[in-house]
């Protein structure tokens, strides 16, 4: 266990915001995925799943805004590193007792930094384009526990949420 007291990384000696220096650190496999959902109604949600209705359209369209929301991570978060990434994925599904889209995406590079931050806003993005997308049925909707539910890769190693 140690007994070195946590820090802000992004925060120097005086307590001035700084982008971390990376540069001693060697390039290694990195990966993060990040977990969050999306609860509407049940006439938006029956409207979102109905057979050849918008869940393909909507889905598909979140995908593609979550992956392209974690390239471009670094214009988005000020402190983040343009990171080369190798490898962004999302997975939806749906819980119809809850009324929820159910979102997992995963970020994978080789670099000297994770990819947490890009999971997680792969995550949020594709929330916010499925809140888009359904929104005229339901002003209420809720999204909810964004959260890093794994990461793996440099100093700290592999860490879990579970």
């Amino acid at each position: 266990m140690s007994t070195t007291a946590p820090t802000l990384s992004h925060l120097d000696e005086s307590g001035q915001v700084r982008m971390v220096d990376v540069i001693a650190k060697a390039d290694t496999e990195r990966v993060a995925v990040a977990a969050g959902s999306v609860r509407m109604n049940a006439q938006a949600y029956a409207l979102l799943t109905a057979p050849g209705r918008g869940k393909g359209e909507v889905l598909n369209t979140a995908r593609v805004a979550a992956i392209l929301a974690a390239k471009r991570c670094a214009e988005l978060i000020p402190l983040c590193h343009s990171l080369p990434l190798s490898f962004v994925g999302v997975e939806f599904s749906l819980d119809d007792g809850a009324c929820r889209v159910d979102i997992r995406a995963t970020c994978r590079t080789s670099y000297k930094t994770g990819v947490e931050m890009e999971a997680m806003t792969a995550c949020s993005v594709a929330a916010l384009t499925i809140y888009d997308m359904v929104k005229a049925a339901d002003k209420g909707i809720v999204i909810e526990q964004v959260r890093l539910k794994y990461k793996a890769g440099g100093k700290s190693g592999e860490w879990r949420n579970d």
